[in-house]
């Protein structure tokens, strides 16, 4: 028996064009994130994907986002679990700020430490690390059961806690998963066996 974990990084948000760290903040999202998270809906729609679960994060951009996708697949009979264990990153002291500002203020060295290090976390906030070790014990606890049982889960959240997620799946190591960039708005469909193994992997 498959089960099938669907991920979804939330449309582009009004910081993320403005180039700041976003973190735990919530910003909305633009036109273009509107239309990425119309898209990934349409998308899974056109599959025939019908997900028997609902997962998303604490904060409005990937709840909006998920809004949007149920929208377009036209699904309303639903129960959507939202937890901050699949929050972004927290970013601390660097939340809010432009990143090129940040890099005048602690220099370019460091902060790409920050950004791109596996457990160097920022002042206030967490490491990928930090993350990761949040979201995988929910992970295991909440949604790891359902799809190991056959079912479709549909999780939207942010780039960091997926990266987490997709480090686990694809069995990244922590070099490797620093590199492997999560696009706004495109579905990653894993295929799970009930050991909880991927044996598919399918990006829209």
């Amino acid at each position: 028996m498959t089960g099938t974990l669907i991920l979804v990084r939330h449309g582009q948000s009004e910081w993320n064009l403005k180039n700041l760290f976003t973190g735990w903040k919530n910003p909305g999202l633009t036109d273009l994130g509107i239309e990425e998270a119309k898209k990934a809906g349409q998308a899974l729609k056109s599959r025939g994907t019908v997900p028997d679960a609902y997962f998303t994060s604490a904060l409005t951009r990937a709840q909006r986002t998920l809004d949007l996708m149920l929208e377009e697949m036209e699904i309303t009979d639903l129960t959507i679990v939202r937890n901050h264990k699949l929050n972004e990153r927290d970013y601390g002291d660097l939340s809010g700020l432009n990143k090129d500002d940040a890099r005048e203020k602690w220099g370019e060295e460091q902060v790409h430490i920050w950004r791109r290090s596996y457990d160097v976390p920022p002042p206030g906030g967490e490491s990928l690390k930090d993350t990761a070790a949040r979201v995988l014990p929910y992970y295991e606890a909440a949604i790891a059961p359902l799809v190991k049982a056959g079912k479709t889960v549909l999780v939207t959240a942010h780039g960091n806690s997926l990266r987490a997620l997709v480090m686990k799946l694809e069995g990244l190591d922590e070099e490797a998963i620093l590199k492997r960039e999560i696009a706004t708005g495109a579905p990653i469909i894993y295929g799970i066996d009930a050991e909880g193994n991927r044996v598919s992997t399918e990006e829209l």
